[in-house]
């Protein structure tokens, strides 16, 4: 079996990787992530209960020593790293937190695993925020010109990460992905928030009118690329994942409350703009269309319909859960 490291396991995407390398049967994954494991209602790998999965608590920017140990034991071909500081807006009021671990940390990362020999493949996952407003179709080429301390976190990290590639050879290969969602996100992201603030009666607040333009796509889809992209994917190169077409945040709450039976207009209020917020968020992901053979499977209608029900059918164990972000340092 193929050996993976996923560094992040307890965040949203990580965790759906993992479930997707399960179920394919193929690799042995062990998780890390800087927290104690979540349960299954954030985590979905852990209701198959895979012999094949280990998990390890490690914090990237105090632990080194740690990782190191446990990389020279497992011997990963693979290493897929989700783990970042990644909200947006809580960025202005801590940005040296996430310069911390999204740059430093980062780099000393790399600088421990440029010498692994057993090493085929670093994927790192990036975020078409260190783009800026994306308008248009912005490709794997574009420079990156970030608006908030997350995406200038985020840019310097990449950058770094290029250094050891160019001087080291590296194996590294990027993934910027758009707005990901599904069952088992986040509560404070707008899919979830939207359908429990439905249910509780509460009025939603959409930041600026939620005229933004987001490219929402189902984290099964990101995960299938990610996994593309691991086994197939060029080192040195950026892979972009991408629906065919954005929509405003407003038509996304929309559609919500429309399966919900809630009038639009009851359920929302119009608030102040985020600072730092893209205008659009579309990019091209051409590349890896053409290149590996991948495409997105799952419509916006059917992945809201899943995250809906998975809403509908945990409510009792959602609603004892916080709904804003927990910054932890």
């Amino acid at each position: 079996m193929k050996k993976v490291l996923v560094i992040g396991s307890n965040s949203f995407s990580g965790s759906d990787f993992i479930d997707l390398l399960l179920e394919n049967g193929d690799y042995e994954v062990i998780g890390i992530s800087r927290s104690a494991e979540k349960d299954s209602l954030f985590l979905p790998y852990r209701a198959k209960n895979s012999p094949h999965f280990t998990f390890e608590q490690i914090d990237l920017n105090k632990d080194l020593p740690k990782l190191d140990r446990l990389l020279e034991s497992f011997q990963p071909e693979y290493i897929v790293n989700f783990a970042a500081q990644s909200e947006v807006g809580p960025s202005w009021e801590n940005p040296d937190h996430w310069f911390q671990t999204n740059a430093v940390a980062l780099t000393s990362l790399a600088n421990l695993l440029k010498e692994k020999k057993f090493l085929k493949k670093y994927v790192h996952i990036s975020s078409p925020e260190v783009y800026g407003t994306c308008e248009g179709y912005i490709k794997e080429e574009t420079p990156v010109n970030p608006s908030t301390p997350y995406a200038a976190s985020k840019a310097a990290g990449d950058l770094s990460l290029f250094t050891f590639f160019k001087n080291f050879n590296f194996p590294l290969v990027m993934i910027r992905a758009t707005n990901v969602y599904g069952a088992h996100q986040q509560l404070f992201k707008i899919i979830p928030r939207t359908a429990i603030y439905l249910k509780n009666k509460k009025k939603l607040q959409l930041d600026g009118g939620g005229v933004a333009v987001k490219s929402y796509i189902h984290i099964r889809d990101v995960s299938r690329g990610e996994l593309l992209v691991m086994e197939k994917g060029k080192a040195g190169e950026i892979y972009h994942i991408s629906p065919d077409k954005g929509v405003a945040v407003k038509d996304v709450v929309q559609a919500i409350c429309d399966k919900m039976g809630v009038p639009f207009e009851k359920a929302t209020e119009i608030a102040p703009e985020r600072l730092g917020q893209d205008k659009a968020y579309t990019i091209d992901s051409t590349k890896i269309r053409t290149e590996l053979g991948w495409k997105p499977e799952i419509s916006l209608e059917e992945g809201i319909n899943q995250t809906v029900n998975w809403v509908n059918s945990h409510f009792d164990a959602i609603n004892q859960q916080p709904l804003k972000y927990i910054h932890k340092a």
